[in-house]
């Protein structure tokens, strides 16, 4: 599965981003702390590599709890400050504000020496559907941000007042033009981050639990009890449809129905609280 979307939206967030970058002290970068590695766009390593950033590994609560402590490890070795977050809990709330104004504590102490009471200026970037602008409203404390459940909410930018010396800019999600990575592609498409309406739902579905067999294998096959080992994709599909009593006349498996089910309750973290991307992914990566 190579998945290619880089619709005239995307190319304008691009260039919003880019323009915006003058006006920025600190960028938050949030990812789905599911799959850490398929939500980092890898341009934003160049676009942002002059400036201080903070990783929020949101959606914490439906990752598993290790594999979260094992990238904030990762993060700091590489010199880059990560926090979990559930972004639509507010129990956080000053431990993220925290991590922003300390990302930015050497400017500010600089104008600070100047006489200058420093605002900071922090940019939220990340792709589409990680919870950039409910980030923003559970820190803001207000729904400031416009939030929905589907990519591409965020249409420009907007600039959200967090405290009279902190403000951040949400900015629309934005992809890279191609993920060539077949794995990655397929872990980006399962968390819900490219629109489904543009891939084929059951392909999509089959992939999934042929993934979950591995990473939760007892997990799923409580939740969809027709589930055995040995089944291919499809067999897969049509186990969860017998589970579910998925059955058309004649006695047709309902497949898309069944697809439809699996993705949202994977998303939903009612089948396990997995991480798709590991941290020993990066090392061998960089063996490679």
């Amino acid at each position: 599965m190579i998945i290619q979307w880089y619709p005239g939206h995307m190319a304008k967030a691009k260039r919003l981003l880019q323009e915006s970058l003058k006006l920025i002290d600190v960028v938050i970068e949030i990812v789905d702390a599911r799959a850490p590695i398929a939500t980092r766009n890898p341009d934003f390593d160049t676009l942002f590599q002059n400036k201080d950033r903070v990783i929020i590994l949101n959606k914490a609560d439906l990752a598993d709890k290790n594999e979260n402590k094992r990238w904030i490890e990762y993060y700091k070795a590489n010199g880059i400050k990560a926090i979990e977050c559930i972004a639509t809990h507010t129990s956080k709330r000053k431990n993220e504000i925290a991590l922003i104004e300390e990302a930015a504590k050497e400017k500010v102490e600089r104008f600070k020496a100047k006489g200058i009471a420093k605002t900071v200026r922090a940019m939220i970037v990340g792709i589409p559907n990680v919870g950039k602008s409910t980030f923003i409203n559970s820190i803001a404390g207000l729904n400031r941000a416009q939030v929905g459940d589907k990519p591409g909410v965020t249409k420009g930018k907007q600039w959200v007042k967090i405290s009279p010396y902190l403000e951040l800019m949400d900015t629309p999600g934005l992809l890279w033009p191609k993920l060539e990575d077949e794995k990655l592609a397929r872990h980006v498409a399962f968390i819900g981050s490219v629109r489904d309406d543009i891939l084929d739902v059951e392909e999509l579905a089959g992939l999934l639990l042929s993934c979950l067999m591995t990473h939760c294998k007892d997990e799923l096959c409580v939740r969809y009890k027709k589930i055995e080992d040995g089944m291919t994709e499809s067999e897969l599909l049509c186990a969860v449809a017998k589970s579910r009593g998925f059955i058309l006349q004649g006695g047709i498996y309902d497949t898309e129905r069944a697809a439809r089910i699996v993705l949202d309750e994977f998303r939903g973290g009612k089948i396990a609280k997995i991480t798709l991307d590991k941290v020993s992914d990066m090392n061998k990566n960089s063996e490679e």
